[in-house]
């Protein structure tokens, strides 16, 4: 995690694989079913596609310190399926800013999937209180997205 000026953090985790780039990114790509699969998303919708450009709403929700937390974003998602890369921005939400990308990658031995964020909570919201949850979410988002398409390869054969 890196602490950026007004408030903003930009987090990093990244995994090492064996899994077919293939499956990853049918999972990524499945808009309408992330909400079934990874912790603490709600709704994932995919509002509409231009291309390789789509727009997604999604809203997340948690219990953290007794409080329920909710948030939505309204995200533009760029596909960049040469470089295996979506890269994604807030285009509308309960942030100050949302922005990041998931990167499939490797190096002939493994399979590497990599999520970046970069986020500025809303007014009030007090980022230093939230930064572990965060890095716990990340890591458990990236693990829901590996089971999913560990599940999907072993279903195809």
């Amino acid at each position: 995690m890196e602490r950026l000026p007004g408030g903003c953090r930009r987090l990093a985790v990244q995994l090492r694989l064996g899994i077919d780039p293939h499956w990853l990114w049918a999972v990524l790509t499945d808009y309408d079913a992330l909400s079934r699969f990874i912790p603490n998303l709600e709704c994932s919708r995919l509002l509409w596609r231009r291309g390789n450009v789509v727009g997604l709403e999604q809203e997340g929700a948690q219990v953290f310190m007794g409080l329920r937390f909710r948030a939505r974003v309204h995200l533009e998602l760029t596909e960049h399926l040469e470089q295996r890369r979506l890269s994604f921005t807030m285009v509308k939400g309960d942030f100050r800013r949302f922005e990041g990308a998931w990167q499939i990658g490797g190096d002939g031995s493994a399979t590497t999937l990599l999520y970046e964020l970069t986020v500025q909570g809303c007014v009030g919201m007090p980022i230093g209180l939230i930064e572990q949850r965060l890095r716990d979410d990340l890591a458990s988002n990236l693990r829901a997205v590996q089971r999913e398409a560990q599940r999907r390869c072993s279903l195809a054969g």
